[in-house]
């Protein structure tokens, strides 16, 4: 397990820290399961999409970066 440092919204982030612990959930572990996804979501396009890595990131993630 890593200790990792984000620059998050200070709103969004007391937003969804507010969300997690009206239901109890880990806030890590939400944004692991994030994390996860989109890497599947990554790794199931490379086989469809035709590039490098590279351009499926930014095909796929664009309205996040």
């Amino acid at each position: 397990m890593a200790l990792k440092t984000f620059n998050l919204d200070e709103e969004v982030y007391r937003r969804y820290s507010a969300h997690c612990k009206r239901r109890g959930m880990s806030m890590s572990k939400q944004i692991e399961f994030f994390m996860r996804e989109k890497l599947d979501k990554l790794s199931q396009a490379s086989s469809i999409i035709k590039g490098t890595e590279e351009d499926v990131r930014l095909h796929l993630m664009n309205k996040y970066c």
